[in-house]
């Protein structure tokens, strides 16, 4: 995880290819695993196995739209009405909770008689506690302080006062459950909400075991709704084949291009954009905080940091990003003619203009950014016989000067059509996924966790939850296209070649230039072709 945050934050996407300042990239700019070698997939049938697109979305994890809670400096501004600013442990500002001990924090978490925590605090709390104290041991101290707080244990309990108070536990188990799933693979997880659960349904009230039972049933199908993403995941990878040793060993086995099995750019988008939500849906909340967890200086347990830093999902996103920008480079560099590989780039400029407009910015970066890697930019022969008026838009789009200014406005745009959205296909929003980390990299390490007085700095994970709620909304569009199989099993499952094979490609379509090239030539023939 260090080794990629390193490459994120030290590298800028190269994105203007006749500019001397931005220097073209052999790799994409994006990994989180420590290896630099690009996996690849092998071409092979899904026809008898599930596909990651056969699930269906409403068994997926689902959450509210919480960006509509925050107004425009990041707070809730009616939050805490229900108590008084004075609340032992807790700093307010203007109504708004700025710091608190983590003691504090947690028995603002619970719910009374005459109290329940707002949804927005429910959220950001959740959201960034794991930086502090384990989910499971959360949990069991929210159950602690229920059963102490509300007499759940006592076996003949004052049942008006579990009348008041159980619906609210439930909403608050119901909240944590729909918007935080993937805590619940911890058994102790499960315990502590089973015996909670089981303290509320043993009275006589056959509504509250009802309700258990469909908050349990709901959680644990998400839970298998993911393992079977998961199970897809792992089989496509531990089967990868480079493209390469394909064309060695079985050349009839890549017959066709992607123009072959899509000439439409604009289907070819959708089918994208099908991919990104699909595997946007199934990355939690918790993995943006997860992915940069340090050592909490209160706390004396050392080994508890390793097991938090759950960011499966987020990593398989950032490795279907590398593996998208290395089919498109190994699409332009595989054909022999300079005429077809001219209008494999053309093709690809379409499909990246027809991305930015459905707002698929992830797809069209790494679309960019495929057609930016040093074997496809060095094609200089086959560039001077491309249309590159469109491209140079896009680039203008994407450009990272000023903080990548040009973009950030499109998804301002993207975004505000989403609100006002009368369709699905206006809700798209899909980010350039490597900046939003890198901007939550940079809230995270601007600002510490904890004040000089030991209370949590509230205040910056309200602007941390403004950023991952948006997100949050944004991820659970229903994708309006319709599915086309083929296309997909071929985006997901095409070899495709490695950076060394793609230089060799290159060199084999357009000869070397220079001393350098030459010897790179010469031992990657050795190499990989067994010539010398």
């Amino acid at each position: 995880m260090a080794k990629f945050l390193a490459e994120l934050l030290g590298c800028t996407l190269s994105v203007k290819r006749h500019s001397p300042m931005f220097e073209s990239r052999s790799q994409p700019h994006i990994s989180l695993k420590q290896s630099t070698k690009q996996k690849t997939t092998p071409f092979t049938s899904l026809t008898n196995e599930k596909s990651l697109f056969d699930y269906k979305r409403e068994s997926m994890p689902q959450t509210p739209p919480f960006a509509a809670m925050f107004d425009s400096s990041g707070y809730n501004r009616n939050l805490y009405q229900s108590r008084e600013d004075s609340c032992e442990g807790l700093c307010y500002h203007d109504n708004n909770l700025l710091s608190g001990s983590l003691e504090a924090l947690i028995q603002h978490l619970v719910p009374t008689i005459d109290y329940y925590p707002d949804r927005t605090y429910i959220f950001t709390f959740l959201l960034s506690s794991r930086l502090f104290v384990h989910p499971y041991e959360l949990m069991a101290k929210v159950c602690r302080l229920c059963t102490e707080q509300q007499r759940l244990d006592e076996p003949a309990g004052d049942k008006s006062r579990l009348r008041k108070i159980a619906p609210k536990i439930l909403q608050l188990l119901t909240e944590w459950t729909e918007t935080f799933p993937y805590d619940f693979r911890d058994e102790r997880m499960m315990r502590n909400l089973k015996d909670l659960a089981h303290r509320i349904a043993s009275g006589d009230e056959q509504m509250y075991r009802k309700n258990v039972q469909q908050i349990i049933q709901s959680l644990i199908r998400k839970l298998a709704s993911l393992s079977q993403y998961e199970e897809v995941l792992a089989k496509i990878n531990a089967s990868s084949t480079d493209r390469l040793t394909v064309l060695k060993t079985k050349p009839q086995a890549i017959q066709r291009d992607i123009i072959t099995i899509c000439s439409d750019p604009y289907m070819l988008a959708q089918q994208l954009t099908h991919i990104e939500l699909e595997r946007l849906n199934y990355i939690g909340p918790q993995e943006f905080v997860q992915a940069f967890v340090q050592k909490d200086p209160l706390d004396n347990d050392k080994s508890c940091y390793g097991d938090r830093k759950k960011t499966r999902n987020l990593e398989a996103y950032v490795e279907w990003f590398n593996r998208l920008s290395y089919l498109v480079a190994t699409e332009i560099c595989m054909p022999v003619k300079k005429k077809h590989r001219a209008r494999m780039i053309e093709y690809f400029i379409d499909v990246a203009r027809e991305c930015f407009n459905i707002g698929n910015f992830n797809s069209l970066m790494a679309i960019i950014s495929g057609m930016n890697m040093s074997p496809v930019s060095r094609l200089k022969k086959t560039w001077s016989k491309v249309k590159t008026a469109k491209f140079d838009i896009l680039e203008h789009q994407m450009d990272p000067s000023s903080n990548f200014y040009n973009y950030r406005t499109a998804l301002r745009g993207a975004a505000q059509r989403s609100l006002t959205a009368h369709s699905n296909r206006e809700k798209i929003v899909i980010p350039f996924f490597s900046l939003l980390i890198k901007d939550i990299y940079f809230l995270n390490e601007g600002c510490a966790n904890r004040l000089p007085n030991g209370h949590v700095n509230f205040e910056k994970f309200w602007e941390l939850a403004k950023q991952v709620s948006e997100f949050m909304t944004w991820k659970q569009v229903e994708c309006p296209f319709e599915r086309d199989r083929k296309i997909l099993q071929y985006l997901l499952t095409v070899p495709i070649f490695s950076e060394d094979a793609l230089y060799l490609a290159s060199y084999e379509s357009e000869g070397p230039e220079n001393h350098i090239e030459k010897d790179r030539w010469k031992t990657l023939r050795s190499t990989l072709l067994g010539r010398v």
